[in-house]
């Protein structure tokens, strides 16, 4: 199975002779260059090996049959890494080579050679792309988008997708399920471990950083990882994405509970867990992030 590379991490046109160039042509192979303008005839201005490349509208985007392209999907390439293919090579009228591309081409490939023959489940690489309230999209392969849902960021809760990632993070995600478009949903929870997989790099008695993600009348959740949380005494003193130091009171499998206590709630700087992957390959078929003693039962099924 071909994998296609998100917009950013294809390989460099700029950087290839001009008989590297032919043999990519002649495999179709994706690459990539900075977009340098968008022009009065409406295409997008590239220079490749010294010689004028231009992309045609129609071709700076695969949208579904009924669809038109907006003028802003792209304009907002300009001054980006591109990808495309190498439809051919044409001559100005003083001799000169003109390389004739498709990004269009490039996200079809990349749909019926690598998306397409995936199912729900399966471990792909993503670059973060852009930021909502309600998630972060990610470009999956040759600048398509699917949906990275706030809710399927970690098993502790945040209250933005920025709490856990940020524009241009490469990051690991499972193909959560397709929408009624057929666009992909992604997830990234069941690749960051179950409870007991967490709970396990962490011993009662030590003193580590968390993050403050919940401020309740009966106490304080705090992260100590992206999927593991645990509670701490009241303190109205504290708010949510606040840095503290906390001293792991008890660790209690049979009700997947942590007891904390704040050491130090002065720490005055920002704190972002990286991702740590518990499954970087392959397909999930099912997760069970639950201890067996729990009554509580939290599970995937793809």
């Amino acid at each position: 199975m071909l994998e296609y590379r998100a917009e950013g991490l294809c390989r460099n046109a700029n950087r290839l002779t001009r008989e590297e160039l032919d043999h990519c042509i002649a495999t179709a192979e994706v690459l990539q260059s900075t977009a340098l303008a968008f022009d009065t005839n409406r295409r997008l201005r590239f220079e490749l090996c010294g010689c004028r490349a231009y992309m045609p509208f129609e071709e700076c985007l695969d949208v579904p049959q009924g669809e038109t392209i907006k003028d802003i999907a792209v304009l907002t390439r300009v001054g980006r890494p591109t990808c495309f293919v190498i439809l051919g090579v044409e001559r100005e009228e003083n001799g000169q080579e003109l390389f004739r591309l498709s990004r269009a081409a490039a996200q079809r490939a990349c749909h019926t050679q690598y998306l397409d023959t995936l199912e729900a489940g399966s471990v792909i690489p993503c670059t973060v792309t852009h930021i909502e309230n309600f998630g972060a999209f990610c470009d999956i392969g040759c600048g398509i988008s699917a949906l990275l849902p706030i809710d399927c960021l970690s098993v502790s809760r945040i209250s933005s997708p920025a709490d856990r990632v940020q524009v241009g993070q490469q990051l690991l995600c499972a193909i959560k399920n397709r929408d009624a478009q057929g666009r992909i949903v992604l997830t990234l929870r069941e690749l960051l471990g179950t409870w007991s997989e967490n709970a396990a790099c962490f011993a009662a008695g030590e003193t580590v950083v968390g993050i403050v993600r919940s401020v309740e009348d009966y106490g304080v959740f705090i992260e100590i990882a992206p999927n593991l949380a645990g509670l701490a005494e009241p303190d109205a003193s504290l708010h949510p994405g606040q840095a503290v130091s906390v001293y792991i009171k008890n660790i209690l499998p049979d009700k997947m509970k942590i007891k904390l206590v704040v050491v130090n709630k002065s720490l005055n700087q920002p704190l972002r867990f990286e991702p740590h992957y518990f499954v970087t390959k392959g397909r999930i078929r099912r997760w069970i992030y639950s201890t067996p003693q729990s009554r509580k039962q939290i599970e995937t099924v793809f």
